[in-house]
């Protein structure tokens, strides 16, 4: 018989401690400082590709008197606008703005006077994860599950699937919930299973 895996492990609030730093320390110092409301600039855009953390980053940082917009080139033209007047008011007043999208703001399909607006501040690409960085994620989050997951699966892993964070993070839930329901541990036999009805 099969035992049920309850959500034990859910994942938790994106925060600045459980972001993955990698290669990007000093951008998270800045954000330290913008989240106490200490940052000089008012203005922070951040840049990268998808699954570089852009997202968990603007969530980690929001409170009252930020103003957070993410994916900012998807903004319609009212949208454009808003934003643009968000910027002006946190120069004016002291508030701040934290925006991220794909690209520099030079590079965006925006309206000139907002990607100028967005490049006032500070500008920061949100670099990827190394391998080694993603090794140290999937360790550090296996083990907040309470799940050992050998090097050997570690590295079946990375050479099979999707490396972003999100992804690894989807793989890893199935992992465990797997391992609960069977009673197994996490041996590669197991993990093949895993990865197979994932891909279904």
């Amino acid at each position: 018989m099969r035992q049920l895996a309850l959500g034990i492990s859910p994942p938790p609030e994106p925060s600045l401690d459980n972001f993955v730093p990698g290669q990007n320390a000093e951008l998270l110092a800045r954000l330290r400082e913008l989240r106490a409301g200490r940052l000089a600039e008012s203005i922070v855009y951040l840049w990268g590709e998808p699954g570089s953390g852009r997202s968990h980053l603007l969530h980690a940082c929001a409170r009252p008197g930020l103003a957070v917009a993410d994916d900012v080139d998807s903004l319609d033209e009212k949208e454009q606008i808003g934003l643009f007047s968000r910027i002006n008011e946190a120069r004016e007043t002291g508030s701040a703005v934290l925006a991220a999208g794909s690209a520099p703001p030079a590079q965006l399909a925006l309206r000139e006077d907002l990607k100028s607006r967005l490049a006032w501040g500070l500008v920061y690409q949100v670099k990827p994860l190394t391998d080694a960085d993603r090794v140290l994620y999937l360790a550090a989050e296996a083990d907040r599950r309470g799940m050992r997951l050998a090097d050997d699966l570690v590295a079946y892993l990375l050479a099979r699937v999707r490396r972003d964070l999100k992804s690894l993070g989807v793989i890893l839930d199935a992992l465990d919930r797997a391992s609960l329901e069977q009673k197994r541990h996490l041996t590669l036999p197991l993990v093949r299973e895993v990865l197979k009805t994932l891909d279904e």
